[in-house]
């Protein structure tokens, strides 16, 4: 490198260097080499992040919601894993669990679970209300729902909390204001409708419906009733997604023209080969009330515990898996519902007597806005393949870090790239939560970490829980009025294109959306 970059404010001079290195003859020059080049990268850095605009600052730490006043009374309908996960979210746990994630952090200091959750805010929140049809998971949710203190098992019950045997019971209750749904996807719907019809806010777990019919009656009830409606879509608080977004405002990325995004799982439980619970009976499952609007089936526990094997009660990859891709798309790009949909795939490798492929490959056209999008996913393969959004001038990875690499054929970035400012084969800049900055060339290890997604996002260099804000936007929503990130709008968009796929695989067709009409064609 030539002697003119020693115009760099702040930069030593080659005397000055030399001398302060004198006491290390042998490391000396190369000492001095390497200092050079680091000054070097960080000016390029610097010249590459003018460019593009993107601001360098993470965010910041969020502000604590207006908690004030009385609680908002919850009710739960659905206490399985992800209702667990839910109302941890929302502050509530068994004091077993809190005994045992405090043991943890004992045993081993980089386990965070216990810190992240005491730092957890408090809503401001009661749970009233618990409906589940299996025993055991009634009795883990009512634990819960009693024990907001976090003091483990010598924690006291705050107040008594009902357990309702159906879901309309709960809902009627006049002391619940609130209620969190994360049943099997076939009762989405019908809870929803009946929430709305009883002026009840709704959190509710995704795929929005099971079936297109409900999709919208599920709206027009949101809508008519006026109730605070959010999808589980937890990723809407996810940072790199909103840096995603302030790159694709500032077309750093040039025309887009593809999307691909993707699903690798390799293990049973990644399948939905759930465990069996050893207490589960036809004496502690309401069989008949898990059916409801599917078709019969006599008791079955693989049915009831590994419900997303079958349509009956599922939608499968398209509602489970595939959702979360696109809403973190139509986040970014605002695509709304596809044009066209395309499906292909098959029941691979878990021959179990499941309904629901385990290889799936859906494409989705946006012909208004010349963008495809590809959904590639397979339950038998661990290989590793992000989402990535690809424009003429760079693509861009995400995930829960984000990554941008200039095409070799950019227009934009062509005399950078000639000149050796850009290099194709590096991250021309590069989101990484929890630094303390962003920088535009990366390590090996931090573009390692940039391609995984997690289950948290950071705010003010905190790591926090993605669900915990998700249900922290609702409430506040409740509490103050304004709009969640996914509403009904983005609930029925998503559920939209979700059926979509799922009815052009069933159909081994191309479908497409009636804009005008608001209507699926075949």
């Amino acid at each position: 490198m030539k002697e003119q970059d020693s115009k760099i404010p702040g930069r030593l001079t080659r005397r000055d260097l030399l001398k302060s290195l004198a006491t290390v003859p042998v490391l000396g020059a190369f000492a001095y080499g390497y200092f050079k080049k680091r000054k070097y990268d960080r000016m390029l850095n610097s010249r590459i992040l003018e460019e593009l605009g993107m601001d360098q600052e993470t965010p910041p730490e969020s502000q604590p919601v207006s908690s004030g006043g009385k609680p908002i009374r919850l009710g739960i309908i659905g206490s399985g894993s992800r209702g667990t996960q839910l109302l941890r979210a929302a502050g509530f746990v068994t004091p077993d669990w809190i005994d045992d994630i405090k043991k943890a952090a004992l045993d081993n200091p980089a386990d965070r679970r216990y810190k992240e959750y005491m730092e957890q805010e408090d809503l401001n929140l009661v749970i009233n209300g618990v409906c589940d049809i299996f025993d055991s998971h009634a009795e883990r949710a009512l634990a819960a729902a009693g024990n907001p203190s976090r003091n483990g098992t010598d924690a006291k019950p705050t107040h008594q909390v009902k357990r309702y045997r159906t879901y309309k019971e709960l809902l009627a209750a006049d002391d619940i204001d609130a209620v969190i749904i994360a049943t099997p996807d076939h009762w989405h719907g019908p809870i929803t409708i009946e929430a709305a019809r009883n002026g009840k806010h709704v959190y509710c777990e995704k795929p929005m419906t099971w079936t297109v019919p409900e999709t919208y009656v599920v709206r027009e009830e949101v809508k008519r009733n006026k109730i605070v409606f959010q999808l589980g879509h937890q990723g809407r608080q996810t940072e790199s997604y909103k840096k995603a977004r302030e790159a694709i405002r500032k077309n750093i990325l040039g025309k887009v023209s593809l999307v691909e995004v993707t699903t690798n799982r390799n293990s049973p439980n990644g399948a939905w080969v759930y465990a069996i619970h050893p207490d589960a009976s036809p004496k502690t499952i309401d069989w008949e009330q898990f059916i409801g609007p599917a078709p019969w089936h006599d008791f079955n526990l693989e049915r009831f515990f590994r419900w997303r094997c079958w349509w009956d009660y599922s939608t499968g990859l398209s509602g489970d898996l595939l959702t979360h891709e696109y809403d973190a798309m139509n986040q970014i790009l605002d695509l709304g519902i596809p044009k066209y949909a395309t499906s292909s795939g098959g029941i691979y490798y878990f021959k179990d007597g499941r309904t629901v492929p385990d290889v799936l490959h859906t494409v989705f056209e946006f012909p208004e806005r010349d963008i495809t999008m590809l959904y590639s996913a397979t339950l038998a393969s661990s290989k590793r393949r992000g989402k990535v959004i690809m424009g003429h001038d760079a693509s861009m990875e995400i995930g829960n870090t984000l990554t941008i690499m200039a095409d070799q054929n950019s227009t934009r970035f062509s005399e950078n790239i000639e000149n050796n400012i850009i290099d194709p084969s590096r991250p021309i800049y590069s989101y990484i939560p929890g630094r303390k900055n962003v920088d535009a060339v990366t390590s090996a290890t931090e573009q390692y970490f940039a391609g995984r997604g997690l289950l948290y996002t950071y705010r003010g260099g905190k790591r926090i829980d993605t669900t915990h804000l998700h249900i922290r936007e609702w409430i506040e929503a409740i509490r103050n009025g304004g709009k969640t990130s996914c509403d009904i709008e983005h609930g029925f968009e998503e559920a939209m294109a979700a059926h979509m796929g799922t009815i052009a695989f069933k159909e081994g067709r191309k479908v497409e959306w009636d804009a005008e009409n608001e209507k699926i064609i075949l």
